[in-house]
């Protein structure tokens, strides 16, 4: 152990002896360990907002929607939605015990003497209130649900913010000619669209908006006893029965999603954004672990003498070797801790910046195992780029060493 930190002692003095160049090598790490930091701490963050909202939503509830879902883009661009038909053939599937269509539509609300276009959304307060209650995470901060067959609407926690700032409980608003009351204020559903809709009840959402029936998505709530993936799978049978039956269809144009497999589907498609995003950063510790390189050849190189006279009382290659991988280990080591500061500062900035003006509530994560694993990737690849050169002093021949000018 003594011999260890004398190794240190030596290590930091020879950096010490050459601050200019230590720095600016320093800097080449402190560049690729910011980039990982802030990427992985901001990727890992998001990660963890995702799951949570899809953990807020109950284990029984299957999502349905048109399409399929690796070609997701040609499906919202190209309209498809469930027909009336569909959604009888998801009610009448065994194991099923409610379908609620998720219906929205943009439209212009008048209120407190401005005017604004939002998106509404239908809510079935008849039969499924429970269910966005106990399964679908609505919350609601303030006031009530509105009562079904009742002009009344619910709003986002955003739209007393920043569509409609003042907006209060009992705030009179005019939609497509018809007069509602605010009768409840959500919680935070994790997103800004979600947090700028307003609901209100199914029926009369159809009819101001002559959405009569259909709806672009469905989630079905999965009766108790029932195996959510075997009725998953029950439901894309009889859809495409009954596409067969009526269009001649012959292969599922439908996605029929289970709470697990939702889950799994956004964590594996987190972790390849996340090993891409270290993959890329990774290209910058490449090029700081070439900048240690150089660096510590430069030092043996200049050093050679003090190599030979160390060889000439004694000190085996392995001390050498020891001596010269600890510097550059101290170099990766201190552009880590540098550029996890910097990362993580401006993970949390980032953070900080979207709280306020909110596009998707990021949050930096900062754990433990983020931090050791970034000061031990930059002190290996310190190491690892001074074994080289290490090496090379280690192999001198004392005599040749200390006849060198």
């Amino acid at each position: 152990m003594n011999m260890l930190k004398e190794y240190f002692k030596i290590a930091i003095k020879n950096l010490r002896t050459r601050p200019l160049r230590s720095w600016l090598t320093i800097l080449g790490i402190v560049i690729g360990v910011f980039l990982i930091m802030s990427l992985l701490s901001l990727s890992e963050g998001l990660k963890a907002t995702v799951l949570k909202q899809l953990r807020a939503i109950g284990k029984d509830i299957v999502m349905i929607i048109p399409g399929n879902l690796s070609d997701i883009m040609t499906t919202f661009l190209g309209g498809a939605e469930l027909t009336e038909d569909d959604l009888n053939a998801i009610r009448k599937t065994k194991g099923v015990e409610i379908v609620i269509p998720n219906v929205y539509k943009a439209e212009v609300m008048k209120s407190q003497g401005d005017s604004k276009t939002v998106l509404l959304f239908g809510v079935d307060l008849k039969n499924a209130l429970e269910i966005y209650e106990e399964d679908l995470g609505f919350d609601m901060a303030e006031g009530r649900w509105p009562e079904a067959g009742k002009r009344e609407i619910l709003v986002g926690s955003l739209v007393p913010e920043e569509i409609f700032p003042g907006l209060k409980i009992g705030t009179q608003a005019t939609i497509k000619g018809k007069q509602f009351e605010v009768v409840g204020i959500l919680k935070s559903l994790g997103s800004r669209q979600d947090d700028s809709m307003i609901g209100l009840d199914l029926d009369i959402f159809r009819g101001i908006t002559g959405k009569k029936d259909g709806a672009p998505q469905a989630v079905a709530k999965i009766a108790s006893g029932f195996s959510p993936e075997e009725v998953a799978e029950d439901i894309k049978e009889n859809l495409l029965e009954t596409r067969r039956r009526q269009r001649g269809e012959e292969e599922s144009s439908f996605s029929v999603l289970t709470n697990e497999a939702m889950t799994g589907m956004v964590s594996n498609i987190m972790g390849v954004i996340q090993l891409a995003v270290f993959a890329f950063a990774s290209i910058a510790m490449i090029v700081g672990g070439i900048g240690i390189m150089n660096t510590m050849y430069t030092s043996v190189h200049e050093r050679t003498r003090e190599v030979g006279i160390l060889k000439a009382v004694g000190a085996k290659s392995s001390t050498i070797t020891s001596v010269f991988l600890i510097e550059s280990g101290v170099i990766g080591l201190v552009g880590g801790v540098g550029g996890m500061i910097f990362g993580l500062g401006l993970a949390k900035l980032i953070e900080f910046v979207g709280q306020i003006h909110p596009v998707f509530y990021i949050s930096a994560s900062i754990s433990p195992g983020l931090i050791i694993f970034g000061l031990t990737f930059s002190f290996l690849i310190g190491c690892l780029s001074g074994f080289l050169p290490a090496r090379s002093a280690a192999k001198l021949k004392p005599v040749d060493a200390l006849r060198y000018e």
